[in-house]
C-alpha cells in the first residue's frame, strides 16, 4: 500500500504539477476571485490590494535571498564540501543513501534553513555520483524535505521575531523567549520524532521503486570555476582579490562585531544570521576573489524566489487587506479549546502557508488573531507559536516556492521531486499533529 501510495502521488504531481511561477499566478487569480465572491470586494478594491501588497516584503524578499546565497557561498566552501563528500563515502546502497540525505538535511537545516537548502542538494548530487542504483529524484526529495524542520530551528521566523524586543505583538504578549519555542520540550520532541521518522519514510520509498530515475556521474560535475593556488597574480589589483589577510582580517571584525553584539545582550535574530554566514563565507574561502566566485553562482539559484516574492506579496495584500485570511485563521479557533489551540494553528498556518509562503508574512497576518485566541482561551502562548511554526513548515512540502534553490543545484523541475514530498507531508503530518494534541 505505501509503495502503490508513493506511485500514485508520483504520477500525479509528475504530470499535473505546472512550473511554481504558472503555480503562483493560478493562486493570484483564486484569492483576486475569492475576494470578490466571500468578501464582497469589487474588483477595482481588489486591484488596489494586490498592488499596494506587491511590494510590502521587499526588506523581507532581500532578507531571504541574503539568506539563500550566504547560506550557499558558505556550504560551498572547501570544509563543507570535503565534509559533504566524506559523508557521501558512509552510504553503500539506494535505500542508505536516501536515509542520509534525509537525516543530514534535517540536521544542518535545523541549524540553518538556507544552508540546510544548499547542502542537502549537493549531498544528493554527491550520492547519485556515487551509489549505483538509487533514484535521483527522491535523494533531491529527501534533501528538500529535510526544510520541514525549518521553522522549528535556530533560523525560524515567528519564533525569532517573538523573541525579538520591539516586535509588533510585543504590547500584548511581551517577549517571548525561545526557551518558551524552539528550545521548549514539545518543540524539541517534536523535532526528534521527526528526525526518526522522515529519514526512515524515504527509505521505505526506495525500497519501493522497481525502476529508479537514475543520472550518469559525468552528468553531475561540478562545473563551478575555482582558482587554484598556482595562479600567478602580476596586478596589484589581482593580489588584493586573492588576498588571504584581507579576507581574514574583514571576517575578524565581522565576528568582533557578532561578540560585542552578544555580549551587549543581543539576540538570535534574521539579521545576525546573515552577518555571521557572510563573514564565515569570507573567512572558509580565504579570498575575496573565491568568495565573489561562488557569491556569483548562488545569485543564479535564487532568481525564482526574487521574482515570486512580489507575486506572494501581492497574495498577502489581497488576503490580508479583504479579511480573507482573517476569517480563514478565525473559523479554525472558532472551533479551537486550551488543548486543542496549538494543532488547530497548525492546520491553519499549512493551509494559510499554500497561499503565503512566507513564514514572517505570514505570522504578521495570523499571528494577531492565535495571540488573542490563545489569551481568550487561556491556552499556552509559545505552544500555540510552535504549532504555528510547524504547520507553516509542514505544507512546504506541497508548496515549490522554497524548493527552487535546491532544484537549480540538482537541474531538476518542481513536479519530479513533489510527489515523494506528499508522502513525507502527509505521514509527519500525522506524527506532529498527534504531539501537538497530546
Amino acid at each position: 500500500m505505501f509503495s502503490a501510495l508513493t506511485r500514485g502521488c508520483v504520477r500525479v504531481f509528475d504530470r499535473y504539477l505546472p512550473d511554481p511561477l504558472i503555480l503562483v499566478l493560478i493562486i493570484t487569480l483564486i484569492v483576486f476571485a475569492a475576494g470578490m465572491i466571500f468578501q464582497g470586494h469589487g474588483p477595482v478594491a481588489m486591484l488596489g490590494f494586490w498592488q499596494d501588497g506587491f511590494w510590502n516584503l521587499l526588506s523581507f524578499a532581500m532578507q531571504m535571498a541574503l539568506m539563500l546565497v550566504t547560506g550557499f557561498t558558505v556550504a560551498k566552501t572547501p570544509l563543507f564540501m570535503n565534509l559533504v563528500s566524506r559523508i557521501a563515502t558512509v552510504a553503500r546502497t539506494p535505500i542508505r543513501a536516501v536515509i542520509m540525505v534525509a537525516f543530514v538535511s534535517l540536521i544542518v537545516t535545523w541549524f540553518n534553513w538556507g544552508i540546510g537548502l544548499v547542502v542537502g542538494a549537493i549531498l544528493a548530487r554527491e550520492m547519485a555520483r556515487r551509489v549505483d542504483g538509487v533514484d535521483y529524484r527522491l535523494l533531491v526529495a529527501s534533501a528538500y524535505a529535510g526544510f520541514i524542520i525549518w521553522h522549528a530551528g535556530l533560523s525560524a521566523a515567528a519564533p525569532l521575531v517573538v523573541a525579538t524586543p520591539g516586535h509588533f505583538l510585543e504590547e500584548q504578549i511581551g517577549i517571548v523567549a525561545t526557551g518558551e519555542t524552539i528550545f521548549s520540550p514539545l518543540n524539541l520532541i517534536i523535532c526528534l520524532v521527526v528526525l526518526v521518522l522522515m529519514p526512515l519514510v524515504c527509505g521505505l520509498m526506495m525500497r519501493g521503486i522497481k525502476d529508479p530515475v537514475t543520472v550518469k556521474a559525468e552528468q553531475l560535475a561540478d562545473e563551478s570555476a575555482t582558482a587554484t593556488e598556482a595562479d600567478e597574480e602580476t596586478r596589484p589589483a589581482e593580489r588584493l582579490e586573492q588576498s588571504k589577510w584581507l579576507a581574514w582580517i574583514s571576517a575578524a571584525l565581522g565576528f568582533a562585531a557578532v561578540i560585542a553584539y552578544a555580549v551587549g545582550g543581543g539576540g538570535l535574530n534574521l539579521n545576525i544570521v546573515i552577518f555571521v554566514l557572510i563573514f564565515l563565507g569570507l573567512a572558509l574561502h580565504g579570498s575575496p576573489k573565491r568568495f565573489l566566485e561562488t557569491l556569483d553562482e548562488a545569485v543564479r539559484g535564487v532568481a525564482g524566489v526574487l521574482i515570486q516574492f512580489p507575486f506572494y506579496a501581492g497574495i498577502m495584500g489581497m488576503m490580508s487587506a479583504s479579511g480573507l485570511a482573517a476569517e480563514l485563521a478565525n473559523g479554525f479557533v472558532s472551533i479551537s479549546s486550551a488543548q486543542t489551540l496549538p494543532l488547530v494553528s497548525f492546520l491553519s498556518a499549512g493551509f494559510i502557508n499554500i497561499f503565503i509562503p512566507s513564514g514572517g508574512g505570514q505570522w504578521a497576518v495570523q499571528g494577531p488573531i492565535l495571540i488573542e485566541a490563545a489569551q481568550s482561551l487561556n491556552a499556552d502562548i509559545g505552544d500555540v507559536i510552535t504549532g504555528f511554526a510547524w504547520g507553516d513548515a509542514w505544507t512546504n512540502m506541497i508548496q515549490p516556492f522554497w524548493a527552487l534553490p535546491a532544484l537549480a543545484i540538482a537541474g531538476l523541475k518542481a513536479r519530479d521531486i513533489m510527489g515523494f514530498c506528499v508522502v513525507i507531508m502527509l505521514v509527519t503530518g500525522v506524527a506532529i499533529g498527534a504531539l501537538l494534541l497530546i
